[in-house]
């Protein structure tokens, strides 16, 4: 062998070392492009408002003000404002995760004329942005006296979500089919074999299902803003609103530190349960 050849197993062996840094340079700068938002939300919190307005853009703030924090959380109601965001959405995450379960057991275990095509109206709602539907939403609640409550959020739960249906469908759609047979010879029902058998064997769509259910409602802004008053406003809408001078004008630096501390919970329940949520991904085709 002369000093210049190569072992026989070297080069599949260069391939692959250079294939996996060819992927950890893909997820490096795919994770630098995802977090650098929140790194820069961060940065703003931390500077004066002077810093904010310069130009040139200080990218790095002289001094850390840290007190903006503190500032953000105190001007305001902020753990009021939380509490109502968080009653907001775990109403509307455990409603709307039990209801779509409950859907997508109908549309992947039963049989009914015209099913595929009602699953096909179903999947093309998805299409329809919020704004669409909203004013006649606000319209019907407004008639039936539910403005300036949570009722709204309960029977959106209660209608289920196209998304989280679709996600349902397709995990049980995969199951076997002996599971609902036997259950069938042993004399229960559909409402009894969901229950009792499909539900329980679905921990991570549910996972994944309220998780996404929760980051709806937490960071919606618009329905909030047009169905509640100020006392029943949630966190987005105050933070949007309220950290303004007396002559109107948001002041920035106090609204990128309670954006901050508004995204932290998101990020906390995804940390916690992001096993179940990718785990839920997987077993619906969507990995």
């Amino acid at each position: 062998m002369t000093a210049t050849s190569l072992p026989p197993n070297s080069a599949p062996r260069v391939r692959v070392r250079a294939n996996r840094l060819v992927l950890y340079t893909v997820l490096v700068s795919l994770t630098g492009l995802f977090i650098g938002p929140f790194g820069w939300l961060v940065l703003n919190g931390l500077k004066t408002s002077a810093e904010l307005a310069a130009s040139p853009v200080h990218w790095l703030p002289t001094d850390f003000q840290w007190q903006n924090f503190a500032d953000a959380f105190n001007l305001i109601d902020f753990l009021g404002y939380a509490r109502n965001s968080l009653i907001i959405a775990l109403i509307y995450a455990v409603l709307v995760t039990l209801s779509s379960a409950w859907v997508g057991f109908g549309f992947a275990r039963l049989e009914a004329p015209g099913k595929k095509t009602l699953f096909g109206i179903l999947i093309g709602s998805m299409m329809l942005p919020q704004m669409i539907t909203l004013l006649p939403t606000y319209l019907i609640f407004a008639k039936l006296g539910m403005v300036d409550t949570y009722w709204p959020w309960v029977f959106w739960g209660l209608a289920a979500a196209p998304y989280l249906v679709f996600l349902f469908r397709q995990f049980f759609a995969g199951l076997p089919r002996e599971l609902e047979e036997a259950a069938i010879v042993d004399g229960c029902g559909y409402g009894t074999i969901f229950w009792r058998i499909f539900l329980p064997q679905s921990w991570p769509v549910l996972s994944a299902s309220f998780v996404i259910a929760f980051t709806w409602s937490w960071g919606d802004y618009i329905a909030p803003q047009l169905l509640l008053s100020t006392d029943k406003a949630t966190l987005a809408v105050a933070v949007m609103t309220t950290y303004v001078t007396s002559a109107g004008t948001p002041v920035a630096n106090l609204q990128a530190a309670a954006s901050v501390m508004y995204v932290v919970p998101i990020l906390l329940i995804f940390l916690i349960a992001q096993r179940g949520f990718v785990a839920g991904m997987s077993t619906t085709g969507l990995k």
